[in-house]
């Protein structure tokens, strides 16, 4: 699990529900069903006007990504090349045609099979490349959705508090009812902005981050295929690829071998 996404959503929320007790507000106040339907409802309205309803299941499906560690899982990848590439150097390239079942990467499958199969490097990297580059473009969208989600909201949220207060005009002969009326209908704008900063905006950042990363994954998998395909010592091979690894990364794993 990737303790900075759960632990700065955590943060940001405790943090301005215990300033809201401190400044001697409840919770209560900001529990406004109607506000919540009108920014996140018309949020949603927005963006799957913007984008097609494919891309935003697809770009929500891709949430779990926030919370997932990528560096363990291109460790992985790096042992599983290596063990790769000396059964190849024992028993030849073909022999990797039993590890294709076992695979779980599509990128990786795919790959090892076009090198199995006996497709020459230069071919096997120009397709491979464009499938990284599809791969990359249609991915893009996904933050694409957080980020107009992010700049949609707070104009909603604007709008709920517009209509808030057109409801408490109507009641300008009970002052009370005006007081209550004006903070009920600025929940609409701390709805809007809130989620805004708070999520849909560190969201996409964190997601094209995390995009990015996978994207390099893909590329050192590309050269640890191509360099098994020629032949390359599963040694050398290991510190090739560990240079798509960052350098606090590799620090980390001598401490541990230390």
């Amino acid at each position: 699990m990737d303790k900075a996404s759960f632990f700065g959503i955590l943060l940001a929320v405790t943090g301005i529900l215990v300033g809201l007790l401190m400044e001697g507000g409840h919770i209560g106040q900001i529990l406004q069903p109607t506000s919540a339907l009108i920014v996140f409802g018309g949020t949603l309205g927005a963006v799957l006007l913007q984008f097609p309803l494919n891309t935003v299941s697809c770009a929500f499906g891709q949430l779990s990504r926030i919370f997932r560690m990528v560096e363990r899982k291109r460790d992985d990848t790096i042992g599983m090349l290596v063990a790769f590439a000396n059964k190849a150097r024992k028993s030849g390239v073909v022999s990797l045609d039993a590890e294709l079942a076992t695979l779980q990467d599509p990128f990786l499958r795919q790959a090892l099979m076009l090198a199995v199969d006996g497709t020459e490097p230069v071919e096997l990297r120009k397709m491979m490349r464009l499938n990284m580059d599809s791969t990359a473009e249609s991915e893009d969208r996904y933050p694409a959705v957080f980020e107009s989600a992010g700049g949609f909201s707070p104009t909603i949220g604007i709008l709920g508090a517009v209509l808030g207060l057109i409801q408490v005009m109507q009641h300008l002969d009970n002052i009370q009812e005006v007081g209550r009326g004006i903070a009920v209908a600025f929940v609409a704008t701390i709805y809007g902005v809130g989620a805004a900063n708070l999520f849909f905006l560190p969201l996409a950042g964190k997601m094209r981050l995390q995009l990015r990363e996978e994207q390099q994954r893909r590329e050192m998998v590309l050269e640890g295929v191509i360099s098994i395909l020629e032949g390359m010592n599963p040694r050398m091979l290991e510190v090739k690829l560990e240079g798509f690894v960052g350098a606090s990364k590799k620090s980390k794993n001598r401490t541990r071998k230390a």
